[in-house]
């Protein structure tokens, strides 16, 4: 509590980094803000055209399916990918003057968390489109997205903190998140998982995640209430693990960058 009071003390600070890092993640190029929508569209075409076609997908508005596990992806991937190397960049910051150093990580992922709230621009309309409508289970959306914004968080700070004194985890973070992609049903059904895999796929807390949001989403359904229990708990173990270590290694940033 005492660590949330202090960043909400800068407040301030952490919504000029928001800000900066949503403009500078596309300054320069042509289409700008427009690739917050771009990205998950074109990576939708791609996706759509091996595994609907050619993987021969068999499920009814399988694109809308493919969309919401991609943009729910995209969350957790862009936050860490662009998290590793967060204290880093701000290292002017860092060495010149004091804040709370959580901001840095936690300023990514709200950040991303803004281009899932926009992607919703593109979602909706898709779900008017092609017939889906959203039940009482959407107004879990709320707790649900808060959960996964904070399993995020913990993740990042834990890459973030890490990369500051050995560099080449921000190369492993890459490998690690497309190998996590292709273990997490997203581009295929939970249906199609093996039986004897199913224990071991249960186990991935972004299973749940993308579960979860298909189930409000897609299938009109209340998410499976075990799955939420055991995403909160491993989200819980995450937080207390990543802060310790975050508080741990955080001391010596200013000397190591």
């Amino acid at each position: 509590m005492k660590k949330i009071k202090e960043i909400m003390a800068y407040r301030q600070m952490l919504e000029s980094l928001v800000l900066t890092d949503l403009r500078t993640r596309y300054k320069g190029s042509f289409f700008g803000f427009l690739w917050t929508l771009l990205n998950p569209l074109l990576m939708l075409m791609i996706y759509s055209l091996v595994f609907k076609y050619v993987m021969r997908v068999q499920l009814e508005n399988y694109t809308t399916y493919l969309f919401i596990g991609l943009i729910v992806w995209t969350l957790l991937s862009q936050s860490i990918l662009s998290g590793a190397g967060a204290i880093i960049r701000n290292s002017g910051l860092v060495k010149k003057i004091y804040f709370p150093r959580e901001i840095l990580p936690l300023s990514v992922v709200l950040g991303g968390a803004v281009n899932f709230l926009f992607s919703l621009l593109i979602l909706i309309p898709m779900l008017i489109i092609n017939n889906i409508s959203l039940g009482i289970s959407i107004l879990l959306f709320p707790g649900i997205l808060l959960i996964y914004l904070l399993f995020v968080l913990s993740i990042t700070m834990i890459v973030s903190s890490i990369n500051v004194y050995f560099r080449d985890m921000e190369h492993i973070s890459n490998i690690l998140v497309m190998a996590w992609f292709y273990i997490t049903p997203i581009v295929y059904t939970t249906d199609m998982i093996p039986d004897s895999l199913q224990s071991v796929f249960n186990l991935n807390p972004m299973k749940v995640v993308i579960s979860s949001f298909h189930d409000m989403f897609f299938f009109n359904k209340l998410p499976n209430t075990g799955d939420l229990i055991y995403l909160i708990c491993v989200t819980i173990l995450l937080l207390i693990i990543s802060s310790f270590l975050f508080k741990k290694l955080s001391r010596k940033f200013a000397e190591e960058i």
